[in-house]
């Protein structure tokens, strides 16, 4: 569970931080460059990420 965890907070970090510069048009080439909802959407998927990343290393084996 904890590897899970660990997996897929760092998946959704990375890709939060590509929606958000993509949709801030930091990162241009996608249909996502310049629009504020993909910015949000990257924002969350961040946010959700290293959530997971917490509650993976808040796990403790018995």
């Amino acid at each position: 569970m904890k590897l899970v965890l660990n997996v897929l907070g760092v998946l959704l970090v990375i890709v939060g931080v590509v929606w958000f510069l993509q949709g801030i048009n930091v990162l241009p080439g996608s249909f996502m460059t310049g629009q504020t909802k993909w910015a949000i959407n990257g924002g969350i998927a961040f946010a959700v990420g290293l959530g997971m990343l917490v509650a993976s290393r808040r796990i403790q084996r018995p």
